[in-house]
């Protein structure tokens, strides 16, 4: 078993875990010994870049004369990931003799996936192993081969049975990698509920968008804005990238990328809070929802009772069936919507063309800022030409 560690998150004690390519790298190295030691192992220690040494179970484990296979189990401790205890396995193979000593040739077999795409760290045709775990299964191998005085060049392959069927819940798809997972890490640690890993991701997507011509796109925080873009206002929602709650992160994503425009699209649930300039949406980092409704409610006219009635309120569309019953709805939406402008384009910069479509599922779209329709108009024709 691996000896993981735990960190707090929210006020609550979470398990770490280990990444893909520190299965694949363990997994690399305990067949390199066997292979030429001769010997069985049942476990195999790893130290990750992080410093942190792991000591993991090797499972199914195949011997013949010229090569050996086995497997690492993946643990992503309490992290929710769809990766959590599938194999990832290794055979190692001698290589021919005209092969250069000491050399690892990393292939990629069933299971992993293939970049289809300009803008990730591989190019196109090349299995989805990054650049941290492709050295960390090389030099693992180098150290087992130099350990036993084995002069001789290896072929290393890895796959991952499940992995074309497991990459479907996956960012893969949208990323442009087909045909399975991704072996990835930079630590070789997975810790549990990573505001970077996701940031991280959506940064890659947006890069992805990119480097493939599409300089103008959608942004949506999740589901209900991408059925939204497709739904209701007829855009392809291919053409967006998920933020989740990091709209700051997302603007900040498309300044450094020289993205030329983004247009926000999203629920009003989550859009309200950016009237206030909170730029992290989720609940943990702010509210604010009754409050920026009740303010320019109160800018609008409403009474006294009213702004009462709305800081009463628990959700959003309580809140705006009051403000319609009242006959100040328009009114209220045309201020949001001037100070949601106002937010986002003191966070974007003058680089950056940026706005955004507010809508509830029961009233459809509440507001939009002075550039919404002709930066949508922008990222259709751009997604035409694509």
């Amino acid at each position: 078993m691996a000896n993981t560690s735990v960190v707090w998150k929210n006020q609550t004690k979470l398990r770490t875990g280990y990444t893909t390519g520190s299965c694949a790298a363990a997994a690399a190295k305990a067949a390199t010994h066997m292979l030429v030691s001769g010997e069985v192992i049942k476990e195999v220690s790893l130290v990750t870049p992080a410093d942190i040494r792991l000591y993991l179970e090797v499972e199914d484990i195949v011997k013949e004369n010229n090569y050996v296979s086995c497997a690492i189990r993946k643990d992503s401790g309490d992290d929710p990931d769809v990766t959590n205890g599938i194999l990832v396995y290794a055979r190692v193979t001698f290589a021919q003799d005209d092969v250069v000593k000491s050399k690892v040739i990393l292939e990629a077999g069933e299971g992993i996936g293939r970049v289809t795409q300009k803008g990730l760290e591989q190019s196109i045709g090349d299995p989805a192993i990054n650049p941290v775990p492709r050295r960390m299964i090389r030099e693992a191998v180098k150290a087992e081969l130099q350990k036993a005085g084995v002069d001789r060049g290896v072929q290393v392959m890895i796959w991952v049975p499940d992995g074309a069927e497991i990459a479907k819940k996956t960012f893969n798809p949208k990323l442009g990698i087909e045909g399975g997972i991704s072996i990835l890490g930079t630590t070789g640690i997975v810790e549990p509920m990573s505001e970077k890993a996701l940031t991280d991701t959506i940064f890659v997507e947006m890069k992805v968008r990119r480097e493939n011509g599409m300089d103008y796109c959608y942004v949506v925080p999740g589901n209900y804005g991408s059925d939204f873009l497709h739904d209701t206002l007829g855009y392809q929602e291919d053409a967006a990238v998920k933020c989740s709650n990091y709209v700051g992160e997302v603007i900040d994503d498309a300044v450094r990328l020289q993205m030329k425009g983004i247009l926000l699209v999203g629920h009003i649930g989550k859009f309200i809070k950016l009237a206030a300039g909170i730029m992290n949406t989720h609940s943990r980092q702010a509210d604010g929802r009754m409050e920026i409704l009740a303010a320019h409610a109160a800018m609008a006219g409403g009474s006294r009772e009213l702004i009462c009635q709305l800081m009463e309120c628990i959700t959003t569309t309580a809140a705006l069936e009051l403000l319609k019953k009242e006959g100040i709805l328009k009114e209220v939406m045309s201020t949001v919507m001037i100070k949601i402008e106002e937010h986002l384009k003191h966070r974007a910069g003058d680089g950056l063309e940026i706005g955004a479509v507010m809508f509830s599922k029961e009233m459809g779209i509440l507001g939009k800022t002075s550039d919404a329709d002709r930066l949508a108009q922008k990222i259709q024709s751009r997604k035409k030409n694509v």
